[in-house]
């Protein structure tokens, strides 16, 4: 307080003396006011310097949300796990933001802030393009995809007011995993954002070791294409527990226990299978949550925000490490681009150079086809008046032939 008001006092001062550079002493004060002045100034030197730094790193770095990317196998149960995450964050006051791009789901139990919906319309590209549900779904994706440098300026414009960006994907989770569309909706969220996948399994169908074998390729095949922080989210726990599937992903033993009891034909590549993915376990956050109950949630935002830490320390590095290397290797081209053209600009020693557009070929070839024909019509025509000339003298000797007597 005594600081602010010094700095008042000096800034009237200034004002009345007409001072603009720096604050003029009053020559009649006394040696202890010049004294507290300069403490005053001082302190504020000193307690002005950080809060300056703290000013432009403020303007420097800028909060970005973290983008949850909801995929699963059809009847996982993504769509409700979404609409459980909504809940969370308003309970929570948890600043969400929620994007939908399953053109072809008809209602959905949450509000949506970009809807897919509001932009392409599904049935009526099935009928434009005369396509099936899933070829409708992927090109509605694929419409939509051009255009989605708009959503993620959207987003970059309430980054500071947002911590989470929640996206639900097509039920037909290889219409978004294994399409272009899906991969540049992927990476243009990774290229500006936190992003992290979250896997959604349903976990009493998983119950079998064949079919948790199945589920868990795919989350290894997800891992390796989008390059992003994954998150296994065993649904529907209220109905089944996941503690089987930690069990056997943690143990080798136990899950070989479970698929021994299994006599089909696939056991034996289930088995082997499983010595593969081992190490792939140790890289995963797996946890049970329930998109009725709401149970294991704040578990589930846990692994999250450590997916998050993850991803600025593991996968930002290597995102742009990659994008270096695009940059370099356009430089070398561009590069290569002008080294040539400076060559052939040495080589034509400043003359005209007249680019060979294959027009005059064109012509060149169309006049020799016209010539051609027309010297066969000329053939034609000699060859036909020929035959007439023998056909007529035939006839008039036939007709003097059968005239004489």
């Amino acid at each position: 307080m005594d600081i602010d008001s010094d700095f008042g006092k000096m800034n009237i001062k200034a004002a009345n003396e007409g001072s603009s550079s720096s604050v003029q002493l009053d020559s009649k004060g006394t040696v202890e006011e010049k004294e507290e002045l300069t403490e005053s100034m001082d302190k504020i030197d000193i307690q002005q310097s950080p809060s300056g730094q703290a000013g432009s790193s403020s303007l420097n770095f800028k909060r970005k949300p973290v983008v949850i990317i909801v995929v699963g196998m059809a009847g996982s149960g993504k769509t409700t796990f979404l609409h459980r995450l909504v809940c969370h964050t308003q309970a929570a006051n948890i600043r969400g933001y929620v994007l939908n791009l399953d053109p072809a789901v008809m209602t959905l139990p949450f509000g949506a802030n970009i809807d897919i919906r509001d932009t392409v319309r599904y049935k009526e590209v099935m009928k434009q393009f005369n396509l099936g549900p899933n070829g409708g779904i992927l090109t509605s994706l694929n419409l939509f995809a051009t255009k989605f440098d708009e959503v993620i300026s959207t987003i970059e414009r309430r980054a500071d007011q947002l911590d989470y960006v929640l996206v639900d994907t097509p039920g037909q989770i290889e219409i978004f995993t294994w399409s272009a569309s899906g991969a540049i909706i992927t990476e243009a969220f990774a290229s500006t954002f936190p992003t992290i996948i979250a896997y959604v399994i349903d976990t009493p169908r998983s119950s079998s070791p064949t079919t948790f074998m199945s589920n868990m390729l795919y989350a290894c095949s997800i891992l390796y294409k989008t390059r992003l922080p994954l998150v296994l989210a065993f649904n529907k726990i209220d109905v089944a527990q996941h503690q089987f599937a930690l069990e056997w992903m943690e143990d080798f033993e136990a899950f070989q226990a479970a698929v021994s009891s299994d006599h089909s034909y696939t056991s034996t590549l289930t088995a082997s299978l499983s010595l593969v993915l081992d190490e792939f376990y140790k890289n995963l956050k797996s946890i049970g949550v329930s998109a009725v109950s709401g149970a294991g949630m704040d578990a589930f935002f846990k692994a999250i925000e450590a997916s998050a830490e993850e991803y600025m320390e593991t996968y930002k590095a290597d995102l742009d490490k990659r994008r270096a290397e695009k940059q370099r290797l356009e430089e070398e081209r561009r590069r290569e681009n002008m080294e040539k053209l400076r060559k052939d600009m040495e080589k034509s020693g400043g003359e005209t150079v007249v680019l060979t557009t294959g027009l005059k070929d064109k012509e060149a070839r169309r006049d020799t086809v016209m010539d051609k024909e027309e010297e066969e019509e000329d053939d034609d025509f000699e060859r036909f008046s020929e035959e007439e000339e023998d056909a007529i003298d035939e006839d008039e000797d036939e007709e003097v032939v059968r005239f004489s007597f």
